[in-house]
């Protein structure tokens, strides 16, 4: 089949993993152990966009507290020790997340960009056997500013255009988020936008031009039309 569409990039907290809520758990426990609070509305309000650094980074500046290089390291590296902890107790992808990303790789190359951790990614894919269906996989530390600069999809979609015989089209390359971070930077990047509402109701998702509830309401076919409509124009 023909399609319009081209290409998909994928974040991946939010989006393919209902992973969110246990990074609010590893990061609260985490900062527990220097006696400090999270709350949740304060991490979904202010914090989710960020990868890990640039989450404790911009914490220490919102409260006045000193976070050198060295302290944003140990506390990167707890985080990382929790979270593991956490995805050990079981299946986090959300519901219709696995056929979609398989009906969608064998249809167009498929890509990731994400303020994970590598290994937090390999680990749930790889676990799911879709691991080996991404072409790309952009992941904290890939490029030197996080969401929501436009880099980790520019990266990703570069990628993308390296591994594909033909050229890319970024207007015919979808974006697939959860944040109004990751749908800035996705736009910076010059990607179509689908926002999906697992973490954020539809008004928040500022900017997408089509939203669902999930993976599992979206269809290749809506992503060609959606592409089409200014391939067209």
């Amino acid at each position: 089949m023909n399609r319009a569409l081209q290409a998909i990039v994928f974040d991946f907290d939010g989006v393919i993993a209902n992973s969110e809520p246990l990074h609010l758990t590893a990061f609260q426990q985490t900062l527990a152990d220097e006696g400090l609070e999270l709350s949740a509305s304060d991490y979904y309000t202010r914090y989710l966009g960020y990868d890990d650094v640039g989450m404790f980074e911009a914490l220490g500046r919102d409260r006045g507290m000193p976070m050198d290089e060295g302290r944003v390291a140990a506390l990167v590296a707890r985080k990382g020790d929790h979270m593991q902890a956490l995805l050990r107790s079981g299946s986090v992808l959300f519901p219709g997340a696995l056929d979609f990303i398989r009906a969608a790789a064998a249809s167009v190359p498929i890509a990731i960009a994400s303020g994970a951790l590598r290994h937090e990614i390999d680990d749930i894919i790889d676990a799911a056997g879709i691991g080996s269906l991404f072409t790309a996989i952009v992941a904290s530390g890939d490029t030197p500013e996080s969401k929501p600069s436009p880099a980790p999809y520019r990266l990703a979609f570069e990628r993308l255009r390296g591994h594909a015989r033909l050229g890319l089209d970024p207007r015919r390359t979808v974006a697939i988020e959860d944040s109004h971070w990751g749908l800035d930077s996705a736009r910076g990047a010059g990607l179509r936008l689908v926002g999906v509402t697992t973490s954020y109701a539809a008004g928040e998702l500022t900017g997408a031009e089509l939203v669902v509830d999930g993976l599992r309401s979206l269809t290749l076919d809506a992503l060609d039309e959606l592409c089409a409509s200014e391939v067209r124009a």
